[in-house]
């Protein structure tokens, strides 16, 4: 019987860290650049592996018994660009400066605040990122979800690796809503709400999907969860990666991520 409160608890674990994020820029004054680039790839490294090795294959492997192992193929290929397609088009439909992908340091937020002309615009801005998170958290809850459920070891994996990747988009939320009230406890509130977005879209994602869970659906699913965190990976952490760091350090964090997710796959066949 699949473990639905682990899965939800992971979920949450992922979700939640965007306050992580926004704790991490209410205290501190820079930004650890070479750990976040380092962190970043890591995260990236998890989320190819895992997408490409793990995930990609089992989807397939739902797929092939009902529809055979062409068409099956197919079908795991459609779903994988499927799933890119679905959060490309989440990206495209949110301003830059509100996109979370678009990330920024402490240090670049924070010098944002001090040149906005009006408290309420600074206000705006955060809020704005924070729906914006929300809106992105929806498809990564539900990728995080819906990867505990078939397996738990990947299911820690994927939401060590979501966590890491909020953490970033708490900073983008909290330090505008602090420069324009200056209460920490504002801006840690909204950052809070936005982390929410994610278990609650692997709920509502999943109650939608669940009347019609069959192998086939569950393979379609699986293979758009691979190109959600594939994209996610190429678009985001790896490109934030490299900004925040030297070349090296996101790719030897990318490959420390990539030997991490091999080891915990091997330890539990």
């Amino acid at each position: 019987m699949a473990n639905y409160q682990l899965a939800f608890a992971l979920t949450l674990f992922a979700g939640l860290s965007t306050g992580f994020g926004s704790l991490i820029a209410l205290l501190a004054r820079t930004t650890s650049r070479r750990f976040l680039s380092v962190s970043l790839g890591f995260s990236a490294g998890v989320m190819i592996y895992v997408s490409m090795i793990e995930i990609f294959q089992k989807a397939r492997a739902a797929l092939e018994p009902s529809l055979g192992v062409r068409a099956g193929t197919g079908a795991t290929v459609l779903g994988f660009f499927g799933g890119m397609l679905l959060i490309a088009l989440i990206d495209r439909l949110i301003p830059s400066y509100e996109n979370p992908h678009e990330m920024r340091s402490i240090e670049e937020t924070a010098g944002t605040g001090q040149a906005a002309q009006s408290s309420m615009k600074l206000r705006r801005l955060g809020i704005f990122a924070a729906v914006a998170i929300g809106i992105h958290n929806f498809p990564e809850g539900l990728a995080t979800f819906v990867s505990s459920l078939q397996n738990p070891a990947t299911g820690v994996a994927v939401a060590v690796a979501v966590a890491i990747h909020n953490i970033p988009e708490g900073i983008s939320v909290s330090v505008p809503v602090y420069f324009s009230t200056g209460s920490r406890r504002k801006a840690f509130y909204y950052s809070f709400l936005s982390g929410l977005a994610e278990p609650l879209g692997a709920l509502i994602g999943y109650a939608l999907l669940r009347p019609f869970m069959t192998a086939g659906v569950f393979g379609i699913v699986f293979a758009g969860v691979a190109g959600i965190m594939v994209f996610i990976s190429l678009d985001q952490l790896l490109p934030t990666a490299r900004e925040y760091g030297k070349h090296h350090h996101a790719v030897w964090g990318l490959v420390g991520g990539m030997a991490i997710m091999a080891l915990s796959l091997l330890l539990f066949l």
